[in-house]
């Protein structure tokens, strides 16, 4: 008659089964790890994709709410154009917009200047308080977008023809001053996206 098998374990195959445990338990922590990993990369994504969307919905509001203001430059008193891209300039980009919410009800123009220009790689975004600035009158500024290397404006001018600066040349006197254009090209490049491209119609 055979001798039955004790249930317990032997000392082999409690130490084969806690090696077998371990072995599933740092498996198990590196799929965590790796998902955990890829989630934060993914946020990290989104994040930036919505940080390009806000800046590319905040430039458009700008140009398309383009008003025909001029303003006085604080040095010299001589007039701003309402839109200004020049090269060699302090800004990239000067606009007056209408729309600036005031809910608050106070004295002042719902009509508000801005200007954006890039700084250590970082796009910003100026406004002054006052359409009409004084020399002691600075803008607040606010850092919209990282790591971008240039941004660069188009302007439809009829005729199949654009072009890169405003206002056109061949025109002067207040035309200048307060002319509009109606079709605006952004080239915003950045480090990790490279060339994003987006076109605003301005309001008539």
């Amino acid at each position: 008659m055979s001798r039955q098998r004790s249930g317990a374990f032997t000392l082999i195959e409690v130490l084969v089964a806690l090696a077998i445990f371990a072995i599933l338990t740092v498996m198990a922590y590196q799929v965590l790890g790796a998902s955990l990993s890829d989630a934060d990369l993914l946020g990290q994504r989104m994040d930036r994709l919505r940080a390009v969307q806000q800046s590319m919905n905040m430039l458009g509001r700008d140009l398309t709410q383009a008003a025909p203001r001029p303003v006085r430059d604080p040095f010299d008193n001589s007039i701003r154009p309402a839109l200004s891209v020049q090269p060699g300039t302090e800004f990239a980009l000067e606009v007056t917009r209408a729309g600036w919410p005031n809910p608050a009800g106070m004295a002042r123009s719902t009509m508000q200047r801005v200007a954006y220009r890039i700084e250590d790689g970082s796009l910003l975004r100026l406004h002054w308080t006052v359409l009409d600035p004084t020399i002691g009158t600075d803008p607040i500024a606010t850092v919209l977008l990282e790591d971008v290397e240039s941004i660069a404006f188009r302007f439809f001018v009829g005729n199949g023809q654009w072009t890169e600066q405003w206002p056109p040349q061949g025109v002067g006197g207040s035309d200048a001053a307060r002319i509009r254009p109606r079709l605006v090209e952004l080239t915003l490049t950045l480090a990790d996206e490279g060339e994003l491209k987006r076109f605003f119609e301005v309001a008539p």
